[in-house]
């Protein structure tokens, strides 16, 4: 067998084991449809998502933004979000005129309003500009959900959310929030939109937003 061959073998092993890990965690489960609903209500209250990360988890951050302003697989409305990470003005500004650890803090600060909810995305749980955002939520009251990996980290004490990947290394946990991205996504699509779901769990354990779509 060629080399390629053995290493995509064992990458996707990997995946898999990581995903069935989260598959079988009822209460990762939970906390992830804690932040469906979240969003929900946000939306519902006229808010807008804002989103940031660092490395590939800001492309994740643009990416899901990009899914809820355009759409994910079907035609709707479009949806309020916003990757914090693409602002190249802002975010060299910031960063010259205060340091890095606040590109994403100081931008919520004059953005934030009351209906509004921010996603951090974070391998580690504890890049300090995530972290530093997280806490500006604090200030203003704001919900904050936190996607990562390895634990939780320090923003895991911090988030009103934390869903946590499961996966040993960086590359696992990103491809688990990639699942964790679009289907956040689609829960709030159906939810908003009325969009029928083919779902194999039961009702009961459907989250709070797709019992409202149903």
């Amino acid at each position: 067998m060629h080399q390629a061959s053995k290493i995509i073998c064992r990458n996707l092993e990997r995946s898999i084991s990581a995903k069935q890990q989260l598959l079988d965690d009822t209460q990762m489960q939970q906390e992830f449809s804690k932040a469906v609903d979240l969003i929900l209500q946000s939306y519902q209250n006229g808010g807008r998502l804002y989103l940031a990360g660092n490395g590939g988890s800001a492309a994740d951050a643009q990416h899901l933004a990009a899914e809820f302003v355009c759409r994910l697989s079907k035609d709707r409305a479009s949806i309020p979000a916003e990757a914090l990470t693409t602002d190249s003005s802002i975010l060299t500004a910031i960063g010259n005129d205060y340091g890095y650890d606040v590109v994403f803090s100081r931008q919520l600060e004059g953005k934030l309003t009351p209906n509004d909810v921010f996603l951090g995305i974070t391998t580690s749980g504890n890049s300090p500009n995530i972290v530093k955002a997280v806490e500006a939520c604090q200030e203003k009251q704001v919900p904050s959900i936190i996607f990562t990996g390895h634990g939780g980290g320090e923003v895991r004490s911090l988030c009103d959310v934390c869903v946590i990947a499961p996966g040993e290394l960086t590359s696992q946990i990103q491809e688990v929030h990639l699942v964790l991205e679009h289907t956040l996504c689609e829960c709030v699509e159906a939810a908003l939109f009325n969009f029928k779901l083919d779902l194999d769990s039961s009702d009961s354990d459907q989250p709070l937003s797709l019992k409202r779509a149903a």
